[in-house]
């Protein structure tokens, strides 16, 4: 297939997981891609499997100042036909243990950069685009320890709605994917210990019995970027094996 032929996507959070899967998907098919992310070591090697193709950036998606870099870098390729707002952060603790210092840091990853993003790239989306926002099962899960991950992760689903009615007079679609738990870096801002033990829990209740893989999230987020999804908008995609029967 070549679904993305002639066409560049803006993937945030694009060096690993189901964002680089994504990424290399998209060079596979004829497209070319920005993408970004935080570690030097993860820039570099995703600069080598892209090739020619990708642009890799380093960005911070909790720094408000690292939109003009994205605004200047899409202006500069000559516009975007997709963009894929990936990037996030997480981090578990009891509702007791939420503090201003917590949620600010998480609410400004989550929430506050996606919508500053998309703020400063709007300009340079062509009509007729689409853009994908990354959610989590998390927000329907109603597990104790996710209470601040799951409410920003809401809020993008709430913000997402808003845009496709907000974009839908240039054509452009706006959906939601929800992975569940995809390999990889499957919740991996836990110790190891405790990242088995939850892992363990979260797949027992899966009923494909299985976490799913990067490049099986990175399809559906694929297909919503692509023409083959023209008449869809305003939509959530769970891609958790039935975790949420969402």
């Amino acid at each position: 297939m070549a679904r993305f032929e002639n066409k560049r996507v803006l993937i945030t959070g694009g060096t690993s997981g189901m964002g680089l899967a994504g990424a290399k998907r998209i060079v596979a098919e004829g497209g070319s891609v920005i993408v970004t992310g935080l570690s030097p070591d993860r820039i570099d090697g995703t600069r080598r499997e892209l090739g020619d193709r990708g642009q890799v950036l380093a960005n911070d998606a909790a720094d408000p100042a690292s939109v003009a870099m994205l605004a200047e870098t899409a202006n500069n390729a000559g516009g975007l036909n997709g963009l894929w707002l990936n990037a996030g952060y997480a981090a578990l603790g009891t509702p007791e243990e939420v503090d201003a210092s917590a949620f600010d840091r998480m609410m400004a990853a989550n929430v506050r950069g996606p919508m500053l993003q998309l703020a400063a790239l709007s300009d340079h989306l062509r009509d007729g685009a689409s853009f994908v926002v990354t959610s989590s099962s998390s927000t329907y899960e109603g597990a104790a320890a996710t209470s601040l991950y799951a409410a920003t992760k809401g809020a993008l689903v709430a913000v997402a709605r808003s845009w496709a009615t907000a974009f839908a007079p240039r054509g452009i679609r706006v959906n939601v994917v929800v992975p569940g738990p995809i390999d990889t870096n499957f919740r991996h801002f836990l110790p190891d210990e405790a990242k088995r033990g939850f892992e363990d829990f979260v797949v027992g209740q899966v009923p494909l019995g299985r976490p799913g893989t990067p490049e099986e999230a990175a399809a559906v987020a694929l297909f919503l970027l692509s023409d083959d999804a023209s008449y869809v908008t305003g939509s959530q995609y769970a891609v958790d094996g039935g975790l949420i029967m969402q």
